[in-house]
């Protein structure tokens, strides 16, 4: 008997995302992301799949500013749809929204995916301290 080599399954790049501990009380910023590209259909999945359990299924994305690509109003990700919309408000204009009804909101900071690395990991752990 033989045995078929299976070849190994591409990995996914790590994602890269750090929450703030959870709290009774609100916060502005519930943590940070930092994408690889501006392309939410491609950065998206890897997102939504890294997410906490507790937050549920993400029904409703809210990405603010110009600098992402390809926002339709509705797409499919894991066989559920997620309506997308893009704010241009001054606000908050690096930051996306996640929102499950019932559930909450959480806003994280988004760190633009040409920050380096030792730049990104400063904004990423002062958002999930609370310091942004």
């Amino acid at each position: 008997m033989t045995t078929a080599v299976q070849p190994p399954l591409p990995s996914l790049p790590l994602l890269r995302l750090r929450l703030a501990p959870a709290r009774s009380m609100p916060r502005p910023i519930d943590g940070a992301w930092w994408p690889r590209s501006y392309d939410l259909l491609a950065e998206l999945p890897q997102l939504l799949a890294g997410l906490p359990r507790a937050w549920g299924h993400i029904t409703s994305v809210t990405v603010h500013g110009a600098a992402w690509t390809a926002v339709p109003g509705r797409v499919l990700v894991f066989n559920q749809v997620v309506q997308l919309r893009r704010s241009l408000t001054p606000s908050a204009p690096h930051t996306i929204v996640l929102l499950t009804p019932g559930r909450g909101r959480w806003d994280l900071l988004v760190v633009p995916p040409d920050t380096t690395e030792e730049a990104a990991g400063h904004l990423m752990a002062a958002a999930a301290d609370g310091q942004t």
